[in-house]
């Protein structure tokens, strides 16, 4: 098994109604984008959909980028 490090990024945004949600998403996968009602929500979906795009890559045999020095929350992805 091999981890790897994303950084995230959640920022506040909102629902069309106007209801408050954020917003995660992963600048080195650039399809790594996702919301939640709350930041935890962000982090989780951001967390499982890290998991499934860095497995597709693996099995199409693509690069994984990843960055290691950072000071914003950041995902643990472990394949």
């Amino acid at each position: 098994m091999k981890s790897y490090v994303f950084k995230v990024v959640v920022e506040e945004d909102d629902h069309e109604d106007g209801r408050r949600a954020y917003q995660a998403h992963c600048p080195e996968i650039e399809e790594a984008i996702t919301w939640g009602d709350t930041r935890e929500e962000a982090m989780q979906r951001i967390n499982e959909l890290l998991q499934a795009l860095v497995q597709i890559r693996i099995e199409k045999g693509q690069p994984i980028p990843t960055a290691i020095e950072f000071e914003s929350p950041a995902v643990v992805v472990t394949v």
